[in-house]
């Protein structure tokens, strides 16, 4: 029984690690194998939307490797392939997407969002201060001496 048990375990492993994407790429030099880890790594995979393509299983992100390698064979730029999937894919595609019109709010948005939230909590803080300081001059003389009285018949009674 034990040596069935073993078996389907090590059946399973091995099922396991034949389905594991394994991208094998013939590279004329390291220089072109270090682009193509670099842009692998650069874009996003469109279908897992927060993995890189080099680290991704998707087969939309096996299909953005082997077009990556085509390409680099081609003798294509960096810039060539990006501008490539950014045509196909939209700027979703790049973890970093260049400044532009459509993407000013991506790049500025939270530096804006914060100077706002600071905005705002200078205002509050302004407002209270000015309402504390308010608060103590809105007796009139009629409460002062009433207090005073208050404060008279407490200290007597210690």
């Amino acid at each position: 029984m034990r040596r069935w048990l073993a078996a389907a375990v090590l059946v399973m492993g091995v099922m396991g690690v034949a389905r594991a994407a394994i991208d094998t790429y013939q590279f004329r030099d390291d220089a072109e194998r270090e682009r193509y880890q670099q842009l692998t790594k650069e874009l996003r995979c469109p279908k897992c939307q927060n993995q890189d393509i080099a680290d991704s299983n998707a087969p939309i992100a096996a299909d953005l490797r082997r077009e990556i390698f085509r390409m680099l064979g081609e003798g294509k730029s960096n810039q060539q392939v990006i501008d490539f999937m950014v045509d196909r894919y939209g700027d979703f595609v790049r973890y970093k997407p260049a400044l532009s019109g459509r993407t000013w709010l991506l790049w500025f948005g939270p530096g804006i969002l914060l100077a706002g939230g600071f905005v705002v909590l200078a205002v509050i803080v302004r407002r209270r201060r000015g309402a504390a300081a308010q608060g103590g001059q809105a007796l009139s003389d009629e409460e002062r001496e009433r207090l005073a009285q208050l404060l008279e018949k407490e200290q007597t009674h210690d």
